[in-house]
């Protein structure tokens, strides 16, 4: 995707609007292309990967890619075990796990923003991200107690099992008590033909569409198979049904009401509610003499085998780290690695990830108007904190809830509106050439007039000062040094930023803004620093991650 297309956005129309005014104020190592062994990369390519594989990139960061290559680096970071203290423990350790908070999110954010911004394992954290959006539970609308460690201790658990294999993962998600809340599994009952009660769907439904398989079946580069020129359809209504009555008989495993720990166990099976008979999915025979815990693994065990699993998910992942409209060959070439990480190990995540990243097309140089992604909001403001090295004054994190599109980002992790995620892996945006090609691009279903001005306006506040609450604190010392110097402070901001990707033409109009600030004044190198950076953050080519 390129710049150029995003130009016919409203988003570029108001970030050059606000440039023009900003002055006054598979093979076992996961590549699967069979390259040879990789150059020394040049600064920009190693900013390029490090705003891919995490956040954010740093001249300590920079030095260690190019030192090392690509591979290296990245098996470093898969490598690491997860780090500091979890979400969970941070929130009862400092205090949010008390009676008044048993019906709220009080403390929730706070642990989320702490592990996304400072985190020393940037990799780890995109991909319990990118994760959080494949498999979502969200606090909207999670109606469970002590729902704030509940979202709290499931990052904990995408985090966890984000290097694992996707049947264990697919396995906690599905047990654990805050997914049952949110999609109905938790107190799923057998039929009771006097009431006309019958196994709630909702599970099984989501588990199939968005978790597993999808809505029709693929090739393994992620095309659509066809019959006579129509999709097949993956799973049926009697799929559904049936897979419901598998998921029969869990319930919470908890002392009392106050065991506010009980939402870090998985749920537990209660034979007396469960669905009794045989069952059949996907074309798979569950039998009725197996228990409830034995049909859900044999179940869970179809799903993840499911040809489409490969695919589905790892183009998804695609579109997370590198590209929203991946090309089949490359969708391929990373579903095989899921198939078979080269040591017979099928949905092993650390090596889909690293066929994601080091795959060929995600190296390459990239050209068109489908090559690269929108950069979401969190991850927008997620660079900015980590490349400018914030910190919470409090030790609290007080950035709260981010969701609001007319004065924040418009979006807030593990907020998403419904468990479709905040932008659907399919969506084109409509009326204008990225329609006419029907090119994807699934954060373009973020973008609206309210959420480019909030945006800018968030970014503008917390850029100029600190939050509203005055706890977010970051560092400009570098910048401050080139602050007498327009045009190489703005050539270090597209450096860290967006990797040089800003158009020569674009830092000219933003430097010559950044001048008409004069830095004779005390403030005054501190507001250019401080207006390059706002400038850089809204320019089309930051805003389009290459």
């Amino acid at each position: 995707m390129t710049a150029h297309a995003l130009k016919s956005t409203p988003l570029a129309a108001s970030g050059m609007l606000l440039a023009a005014c900003g002055g006054g104020g598979s093979d076992e190592s996961g590549n699967g292309s069979g390259t040879s062994p990789e150059p020394a990369p040049t600064d920009a390519e190693a900013a390029r990967f490090l705003g891919q594989a995490g956040f954010s990139a740093s001249t300590e960061t920079i030095a260690a890619v190019k030192t090392s290559g690509f591979a290296n680096w990245l098996d470093s970071q898969l490598a690491l075990p997860v780090q500091s203290v979890s979400r969970y423990e941070w929130m009862v350790s400092n205090g949010y796990a008390v009676e008044i908070n048993r019906g709220n999110f009080t403390g929730a954010d706070n642990a989320i923003w702490l592990k996304l911004i400072s985190s020393p394992d940037p990799v780890r954290q995109r991909m319990t991200l990118a994760l959080s959006e494949i498999f979502v539970v969200s606090m909207q609308g999670l109606p469970i107690e002590w729902r704030g460690l509940c979202i709290a201790y499931y990052a904990d658990l995408l985090e966890k099992n984000a290097f694992g294999t996707y049947r264990q993962l697919l396995q906690e998600v599905t047990l654990n008590v805050g997914m049952g809340s949110y999609l109905n599994m938790l107190g799923n009952r057998k039929e009771d033909t006097r009431t006309g009660r019958v196994p709630d769907e909702n599970y099984a439904r989501e588990v199939m569409q968005l978790f597993s398989i999808g809505l029709v079946q693929l090739n393994t580069d992620g095309t659509p198979r066809l019959s006579n020129g129509q999709r097949i359809d993956s799973y049926s209504p009697q799929d559904i049904s049936q897979l419901a009555r598998v998921f029969t008989g869990w319930e919470r495993d908890r002392v009392d009401a106050t065991d506010y720990a009980h939402v870090t166990r998985p749920m537990k099976h209660n034979a007396a509610n469960y669905q009794l008979g045989d069952k059949s999915v996907l074309g798979t025979a569950i039998p009725g003499s197996l228990s409830g815990p034995q049909a859900l693994t044999l179940a869970l065990d179809t799903l993840a085998n499911h040809p489409n699993v490969g695919p589905f998910i790892g183009r998804q992942l695609i579109q997370r780290f590198t590209m929203s409209h991946p090309s089949p060959a490359y969708v391929g070439r990373v579903a095989a690695v899921f198939n078979n990480n080269g040591r017979g190990v099928r949905g092993d995540l650390k090596a889909t990830l690293r066929a994601v990243l080091l795959d060929s097309e995600a190296r390459a140089t990239p050209t068109g108007n489908a090559s690269g992604r929108l950069r979401e909001p969190v991850q927008r403001f997620v660079q900015w904190g980590r490349t400018f090295g914030v910190t919470s004054t409090s030790g609290r994190w007080t950035i709260g809830d981010t969701s609001d599109p007319g004065n924040r980002l418009g979006q807030s992790p593990w907020r998403s509106p419904s468990v479709f995620n905040f932008f659907r892996p399919g969506y084109v945006p409509p009326g204008h050439e990225l329609a006419a090609n029907q090119i994807t691009a699934p954060e373009f279903q973020l973008v609206n007039e309210s959420t480019i001005a909030g945006y800018l306006n968030f970014m503008q506040s917390v850029i100029g000062s600190s939050t509203t609450n005055g706890d977010i604190k970051a560092a400009y010392a570098a910048e401050l040094s080139l602050a007498t110097d327009p045009p190489k402070l703005l050539a270090h901001l597209n450096f860290l930023l967006a990797a040089d990707t800003i158009h020569p033409t674009t830092l000219s109009e933003l430097s010559a803004a950044v001048a008409t600030i004069s830095a004779s004044t005390a403030t005054g190198p501190l507001n250019r620093v401080k207006a390059a950076i706002l400038l850089v953050m809204a320019a089309p080519e930051y805003l389009i991650q290459k």
